[in-house]
């Protein structure tokens, strides 16, 4: 019933609607730019349409995440729902399905429409170059081997969508939204830091793995540059990403009821 309430509350909000829209328009927009790549402009559009759909789905989940738990918590609706027979677990853990539903809808919505543009763009090239129209077996494959990358940009949702909600139990939204970003950005980043020339001093490579023990370390997620080189993705990392996701979401699953347990709502 959390959950229900809690997606309900979601779909309500403009800024889901605001997403739906938003991608949806710029999907398509997407197919009729002029990268001027020499023939690489569907890899373009793969990039671009995969960045935009993890972009707003995480942006959905942090703002479902602040306004169906830090707002509840402050304007007290928390301490009503929970003088019913409701412990604080069914609560963390209801909202926690109610924010992954809407994001994992958004997912496919806008994964279909992706999905569709792409195979079109392949048919726009062909045409726009005077080139033969490739059969229906290329465009379908050009699909396929978009699904791995949006597979694990929803991994990656889920896994920010739980650092999210363990953050709203104690701050309000403008603190979540910029704690967020901020390891979103480390979690991409510091790989990137530690496997560079700078990676070589100690101090960094030091501060490199502390961090990524105590953050996620997303760049796991970070395929879209093989997916849209068409690069085949075993089954075997979807699996360990997979993997990945579900314990660090656990273990910040744990982090919101051991931070929500004694937090006053009177």
């Amino acid at each position: 019933a959390i959950a229900a309430t809690t997606s309900r509350q979601a779909f309500d909000q403009p800024v889901f609607l605001l997403a739906m829209i938003l991608g949806a328009v710029a999907l398509v927009v997407f197919v009729y730019i002029p990268y001027n790549t020499f023939g690489e402009d569907v890899k373009m559009l793969k990039d671009s349409g995969l960045m935009l759909i993890m972009v707003l789905a995480i942006l959905v989940a942090l703002w479902t995440s602040s306004v169906s738990v830090a707002e509840e918590i402050e304007g007290r609706t928390a301490l009503t729902l929970l003088s019913k027979p409701i412990g604080r677990r069914e609560f963390i853990f209801g909202k926690f399905l109610g924010i992954i539903w809407p994001v994992a809808l958004l997912f496919i919505l806008l994964g279909f429409l992706f999905l569709v543009t792409v195979s079109y763009k392949v048919v726009y090239d062909a045409r726009e170059t005077a080139n033969p129209e490739p059969d229906w077996q290329k465009c379908f494959v050009e699909m396929i081997r978009i699904v791995p990358g949006l597979v694990l940009a929803f991994l990656e949702t889920v896994v920010l969508a739980s650092i999210s909600l363990a953050i709203s139990t104690r701050l309000p939204m403008l603190a979540n939204l910029l704690i967020c970003g901020s390891i979103y950005v480390l979690g991409h980043l510091v790989p990137m830091i530690v496997n560079s020339s700078v990676g070589q001093f100690e101090a960094v490579r030091f501060m490199g793995m502390l961090i990524a023990t105590i953050f996620p370390v997303l760049d796991h997620f970070n395929i879209q540059a093989a997916v849209a080189a068409g690069a085949v993705v075993p089954l075997t990392y979807l699996g360990l990403a997979l993997l990945y996701c579900v314990l660090y979401s656990s273990i910040m699953m744990l982090a919101a009821l051991a931070l929500f347990e004694d937090r006053d709502l009177a």
